[in-house]
């Protein structure tokens, strides 16, 4: 019979058959070597009913395959060991569905108290000292970093670190491992500090960023400086503040200066 007439027999279409086909789960008994017509046998319509029932049931290709010349016995065990894979497999779900819970609930206990150790930190940051920026525009700052961690509580997700949602602009912060910039062909230096005591006395020489562009900021510090997190967060929220026109993307690294005094680089990707 036809392809159409044995597609009407298994109740499918012929899209199916030739799926099949394909997939060499069901050839054809003859292909007319002029028109390219399909024809088939009535009694492979049992054949159809173990591959529609297989793969319905969820082998794959490959199992089917290997189950084509079974008899029925043997059908009947492969479908009682799927559905042994399956109820493992739903229990395991279940099991995860359970560990998903508790673990957004640690994440979100954890998110919490970086915040608040964050803030603490920020809060007891000499700003003027080291920034000679102003109380209003700390606070701003101090509010972008809070509500960056209400955006990741709210999402769940400590995946990325990234500040967001600044006035006037879109801007990100990435916390990266330690890179060596200074060796990298990728970063060019485009400002250099060295043997200063305080950002401020040189902040407005490199404030300005181009737009658009990826930017690395190394600093060498002595140990008074490199053991508050908040000189850098404090470092990047200026620098995001006072660059409000484009999208840039920040990244910063700090280590120990090797001579007891402090430097810092601006980088730019090439």
């Amino acid at each position: 019979m036809t392809i159409k007439e044995f597609a009407r027999l298994c109740g499918c279409n012929p899209q199916t058959l030739r799926y099949y086909d394909r997939m060499g789960l069901l050839k054809p008994v003859k292909v007319d070597k002029w028109s390219g017509y399909r024809f088939y046998d009535e009694q492979q319509a049992l054949l159809f009913v173990k591959i529609r029932n297989l793969q319905t049931a969820g082998f794959t290709i490959e199992e089917i395959k290997g189950l084509l010349n079974a008899d029925n016995d043997v059908i009947y065990e492969a479908f009682s060991a799927k559905i042994n894979e399956l109820e493992q497999r739903l229990q395991k779900t279940r099991e995860i569905r359970e560990s998903y819970r508790h673990e957004i609930t640690q994440m979100n206990e954890k998110l919490e108290v970086l915040r608040n150790n964050m803030m603490t930190q920020m809060k007891e940051f000499d700003r003027v000292r080291e920034f000679g920026i102003d109380k209003d525009t700390y606070d701003q700052i101090l509010s972008n970093i809070n509500g960056f961690f209400e955006d990741m509580i709210s999402r769940n997700d400590d995946s990325d670190y990234e500040y967001s949602d600044y006035p006037d602009g879109d801007y990100s912060q990435e916390e990266e491992e330690y890179l060596d910039f200074l060796n990298d062909p990728e970063y060019e230096v485009v400002y250099e500090k060295h043997g200063w005591q305080y950002v401020r006395e040189f902040y407005p020489e490199f404030s300005a960023l181009e737009d658009g562009k990826e930017y690395a900021l190394l600093f060498k510090l002595i140990p008074e400086k490199t053991a508050n997190p908040a000189f850098a967060t404090t470092m990047l929220g200026m620098l995001l503040m006072n660059n409000t026109s484009a999208k840039r993307k920040l990244g910063c690294n700090v280590t120990s200066s090797p001579d007891d005094q402090n430097h810092f680089w601006l980088l730019k990707r090439k």
